[in-house]
C-alpha cells in the first residue's frame, strides 16, 4: 500500500489541487486561476508518462489560458463593464451568447479532428479519438470558463465523464476518481453559476 502511494505521488498531489480549484471554480472565484497554474505543472509531466501525448500539450495551453483568465476577470472587457468601472468590478457571468454557439461548436469539430491527426501522425497514442476530444473540448471550456460563460459547466461535464472512462483504462486512479467528482460537480456548478448570474443583476 506504501509503494502504491508513493507510486502515485505525483497524481495525489494534483488530486489535490484538483479538488482546490474545484471549489474555487464552483465559488467563481478568481484565485481558481492560480491553482490553474499548479495543476497543469504537475499534469503534463504525468500525462506524458502515461502516453497522453494531446492532454499533455494541453496543460501548456492551460497555463497560457490561466494568466489571460485572471487578466479578464479581475479587470473586464468594454462589452459588459462601463470603461469607468473597468478597474473596480470583475468580470460578471453570463449565458453564452446564441451568436458564438455555432462558431464553437465547429471549432470543437475542427480541433478534435486536427489534434486526432497529430496524434495519429506524430505520437504512439493508443487512444486518439477520446484523447483528441476531451483535449479539443478542453480548450473551448477553458476560453468559455475565461469569459466567465456559465454554460462552460456543461462543456466541462462532458470532457469529465469522458476523462473517467478514459483515465481509468489508462492507470490514472486518483485522476479518475478526481474527474467522476467532477462529473457530478460540473452540473451543481452549472446550478450554482445560474444563481450567482441572478444575484449579480439584482446587485446595484
Amino acid at each position: 500500500m506504501q509503494e502504491f502511494f508513493i507510486g502515485h505521488g505525483l497524481e495525489i498531489f494534483g488530486f489535490i489541487v484538483g479538488l482546490i480549484y474545484l471549489y474555487l471554480e464552483w465559488k467563481a472565484s478568481i484565485y481558481l486561476w492560480i491553482a490553474s497554474i499548479i495543476m497543469p505543472s504537475i499534469s503534463l509531466c504525468l500525462y506524458f508518462n502515461k502516453g497522453l501525448y494531446a492532454d499533455c500539450a494541453m496543460n501548456i495551453y492551460y497555463v497560457a489560458i490561466a494568466i489571460y483568465g485572471w487578466i479578464v476577470w479581475k479587470y473586464g472587457n468594454h462589452d459588459r463593464i462601463e470603461k469607468e468601472k473597468q478597474t473596480k468590478k470583475e468580470l460578471p457571468i453570463i449565458h453564452t451568447p446564441r451568436k458564438l454557439i455555432l462558431p464553437l461548436v465547429c471549432a470543437s469539430l475542427l480541433l478534435w479532428v486536427g489534434i486526432w491527426w497529430l496524434l495519429v501522425t506524430f505520437t504512439p497514442s493508443n487512444v486518439p479519438i477520446a484523447d483528441a476530444f476531451t483535449t479539443a473540448l478542453s480548450i473551448i471550456a477553458y476560453w468559455m470558463l475565461a469569459r466567465k460563460h456559465a454554460e462552460q459547466w456543461l462543456v466541462w461535464l462532458v470532457v469529465d465523464l469522458v476523462c473517467c472512462f478514459l483515465y481509468t483504462y489508462k492507470g490514472i486512479p486518483f485522476y479518475a476518481v478526481l474527474y467522476s467528482f467532477y462529473t457530478i460537480i460540473a452540473w451543481f456548478g452549472y446550478r450554482k453559476w445560474l444563481k450567482l448570474m441572478k444575484e449579480q443583476i439584482n446587485t446595484p
